[in-house]
């Protein structure tokens, strides 16, 4: 997609905007009037941009091996922060030795937009923005900024659980099961009944979506206004599977801290219905609920293949993302 003609809002994906759309300006920006073209010239095409950038790098403290930035807003433009300014949007490029790397950006955009448009799951705001050469990178706005300019407190459950890289070894956010991660919600979140399903629903997102990278430290719970704590807004997610050949879940142990599989599991070699079905019950989720809570995963939804086809993906990563889908929801009933 050419990215001087757009046909879509790089935000919301709604069709008919050349820019953002003011419902994604106002969300996302606070109504002000940003365009979807950055100041910069690319890094990779600049060596005095590429020396900002990774001076900023030094200074943003998120984990993670994907290259982040901290831009801030600055009366209609976003610019990089500076020595002690505390920035209120991440910026992620194009990653670097990835299969189609390129498409990284659109890719999460995508993903992150259907679980919120789709599946009503409270997300980080976010779009895309091009740097002056058309290269596409992946913006979202911080959620953990008080009005004050103080931080919300956030603990992710690789924090919550005790792991580290010296107890746990260097993949140790990805050692441990979501049942772990469920238990943990009940332990430290008063209101859990409540946010035990909006993590259920996310964690049968990932699979549908294929989003191998759902480990530790990307689920978060964030400080309330009240004081108490809550499930963070989803982040990250991404079909890892156009980029690199994953298993069906980003933790070692899968849904269950035991051995536990359906008989179907057992068979094919993937989950399904019967195994969400038992995950949920072990995480506490009323039964009564499971069912309601699975219907709009198991039913087609055509909006979906809207959402592709109105992406900044190509044509064959687009195809790609609609047979993957697909395919999890075929597993999934």
């Amino acid at each position: 997609m050419n990215f001087f003609e757009l046909k879509y809002c790089p935000g919301t994906l709604a069709e008919g905007f050349t820019s953002y759309s003011p419902g994604c300006l106002r969300n996302l920006f606070n109504g002000k009037k940003v365009h979807h073209i950055l100041p910069y010239e690319s890094p990779k095409q600049n060596e005095e941009v590429a020396r900002q950038f990774m001076e900023n790098r030094k200074r943003i403290s998120i984990s993670g091996v994907q290259e982040k930035l901290s831009f801030i807003l600055e009366k209609n433009n976003l610019r990089l922060t500076k020595e002690g300014e505390h920035g209120t949007y991440i910026l992620k490029p194009v990653p670097q030795d990835l299969k189609n790397a390129g498409q990284v950006p659109a890719n999460e955009h995508l993903t992150m937009q259907i679980a919120k448009q789709v599946y009503g799951i409270n997300t980080a705001l976010n779009a895309l923005i091009f740097f002056k050469d058309g290269s596409p990178a992946y913006i979202t706005k911080r959620f953990d900024g008080k009005p004050d300019g103080k931080k919300s407190g956030k603990e992710d459950f690789a924090s919550l659980s005790g792991k580290t890289s010296d107890n746990a070894g260097p993949s140790f956010k990805y050692e441990s099961c979501y049942e772990e991660i469920g238990l943990l919600i009940q332990k430290f979140v008063p209101a859990w009944r409540v946010e035990i399903e909006k993590y259920f629903s996310l964690v049968v997102f990932n699979f549908l979506f294929s989003n191998g990278d759902a480990h530790l430290k990307n689920f978060s719970l964030l400080e309330s206004s009240s004081g108490d704590y809550l499930l963070s807004p989803a982040y990250d997610l991404i079909n890892t599977k156009l980029h690199i050949d994953d298993s069906h879940f980003a933790l070692s142990k899968g849904l269950f801290a035991d051995s536990y599989m359906s008989e179907t599991y057992k068979k094919r070699g993937y989950p399904n219905k019967a195994d969400f079905t038992e995950f949920a019950k072990r995480i506490g989720v009323m039964e009564t609920r499971t069912e309601k809570l699975l219907q709009p995963f198991l039913k087609k939804q055509n909006i979906v293949e809207t959402l592709i086809n109105r992406s900044f993906l190509n044509n064959p990563a687009k195809r790609g993302y609609l047979f993957m889908y697909q395919t999890r929801r075929n597993q999934l009933m």
